[in-house]
């Protein structure tokens, strides 16, 4: 029978392993029975306050209570949408804003922060609703809420939103991105299946729950049946305590994005101790320097090792490869072929296909992945999910990535760079990727990254490393015409990141600048 909403997944994996774990934090685990019980109690609560359908933001931090909470807004027929208490308050009262949410879930130890949103709905303390139910056997719920439930099941529809992330807009409102139940689980069945992810894994998670690399750890394990262990983000500060716990918990997956993987490499954590169970390395976001990668498959040999690719729209990703061969520092690593069911092509600035190898073009997807589009955002949704300019007899969304990439001559698509990293300068077009690949091939250096700054027309090109201004102009000189070589090189100790693991661009420019 085909699998229609993701509770199937909790519910077949707690009856097939209700006794093990499926979640656990720094401090706290839960069983895949505990799971579904939790989420039934909570889901039961929610269903009395809304309706089948609706936003529930999840006000605390990435831990088994959050799983628990998204979960709960499941089984109540709504969609979940994780509020870090630690972004800043204006931000969150933007998303409160776009979701006109009427309730939300949260612990009573988040309180102090929640005041400051300033919100008038309903609140649930799940600790709250627990402990109320705690008089009830494990298994039961109030006939009320059973009632509720079953009939919001009856209720369900593959194509309902499951839970929405939101990411930067350019309009500097938060744009929320919703998925369906049906687009999970079109993604994740082939994810698991094409990783080998299976019931006897340990995924180590890594990204924050607002964060959808996070997506793929959660549904994975729920799938499988695996068990998830999450990572607290302060042990990526500290890569022996990070290594200590991924050995501790015995973590078989990562699936992480690059900066995270390149903490472990730039401050030589291998060095200190080697986690021998890891059996698969999945990495996203940006583009892996080969370096690391290298350093990665020298410590760790027989693991794989798979480039995935994809925008939040689109359901986590939609191209991978499986890493087959050796790369030398500087060579462009593959994003290699799209997921099954999943159309991935390129467009021209004229709107028709691209096929020939070498040529640029905008990465478009179609299928059953593209997501619901923005919450309550019409605007942005019609400017980015349109119609396949390719198909004018039936309809056809697509979603425009804004990233430009290429097919290498065995067939394989390339990033290129994002449409806004390509720059005119000196009256040409340049892509601030092409000059980092050249850099990036001296061995004196450990990364880069290239930013443009419109007010004085200049390249900036930060890097890690020992290399001097000279050395780098002598060295890229070779690769690059002139037009291409930055105008000023800033080397740092360590590139700020965001939240996300992804190099904080804007914070390096504005820290440059202040300088």
């Amino acid at each position: 029978m085909m699998t229609r909403n993701i509770l199937e997944y909790l519910e077949q994996s707690a009856e097939q392993f209700p006794d093990k774990i499926a979640f656990a934090d720094e401090n706290n685990a839960c069983t895949y029975m505990e799971l579904k019980n939790k989420a039934q109690k909570i889901g039961g609560r929610l269903a009395k306050l809304v309706p089948p359908r609706s936003p529930i933001p999840v006000f605390m931090e990435k831990s088994v209570s959050a799983i628990c909470s998204f979960m709960g807004a499941v089984y109540a027929g709504s969609f979940y949408v994780l509020l870090d208490p630690k972004l800043p308050a204006e931000r969150l009262k933007q998303i409160l804003t776009t979701l006109d949410a009427e309730v939300i879930l949260t612990d009573i130890k988040y309180e102090k922060q929640l005041r400051l949103l300033e919100f008038e709905g309903a609140v649930v303390d799940i600790s709250n609703v627990l402990n109320a139910a705690a008089g009830l056997g494990d298994a039961e719920l109030l006939s009320e809420e059973k009632a509720l439930l079953e009939m919001v099941k009856g209720q369900r529809l593959d194509i309902d939103p499951l839970y929405a992330i939101f990411t930067s807009g350019s309009t500097g409102v938060p744009k929320g991105v919703v998925v369906s139940h049906r687009s999970l689980i079109d993604f994740i069945e082939d994810f698991t299946e094409i990783f080998g992810i299976a019931g006897e894994d340990v995924i180590g998670n890594q990204a924050p729950f607002d964060f959808d690399v996070s997506v793929k750890d959660i549904y994975s394990t729920l799938k499988t049946g695996a068990t998830m262990q999450i990572i607290p983000k302060k042990m990526f500060s500290f890569p022996t305590k990070l290594l200590d716990y991924l050995e501790e918990r015995k973590v078989t997956t990562l699936i992480w994005a690059v900066s995270a993987l390149c903490i472990i490499t730039t401050l030589k954590g291998f060095e200190y101790k080697v986690p021998g169970q890891i059996k698969r390395v999945i990495f996203s976001g940006e583009v892996m320097p080969v370096r690391h990668l290298n350093e990665w498959r020298r410590y760790l040999p027989d693991a794989m090792y798979a480039n995935v690719y994809g925008p939040t729209e689109i359901t986590c990703n939609c191209t991978y490869y499986i890493v087959d061969r050796e790369f030398e520092p500087g060579e462009n690593l593959p994003m290699g072929k799209p997921f099954p069911n999943e159309k991935v092509f390129l467009l021209d600035d004229e709107n028709k296909q691209i096929t020939e190898p070498g040529i640029k073009g905008e990465l478009c997807v179609s299928g059953t992945a593209l997501s619901l589009g923005y919450y309550n955002n019409q605007e942005q949704t019609a400017k980015a999910f349109v119609q396949n300019p390719l198909n004018t007899s039936w309809l056809e969304p697509i979603y425009r990535t804004g990233d430009l990439a290429y097919y290498g001559e065995e067939g394989y698509l390339y990033f290129a760079s994002r449409k806004d990293f390509q720059i005119k300068h000196m009256g040409h077009r340049i892509e601030l990727g092409e000059i980092e690949t050249a850099m990036e091939r001296m061995e004196e250096i450990v990364r880069t990254c290239c930013i443009y700054d419109e007010e004085s027309n200049k390249i900036i090109a930060f890097y890690e490393g020992d290399a001097t201004k000279k050395q780098i102009v002598q060295r890229i000189s070779a690769s690059l015409p002139a037009f291409m070589i930055p105008n000023k090189f800033q080397k740092i100790s360590g590139f700020p990141l965001t939240k996300n693991g992804k190099i904080d661009r804007g914070k390096l420019l504005k820290d440059y600048l202040e300088d």
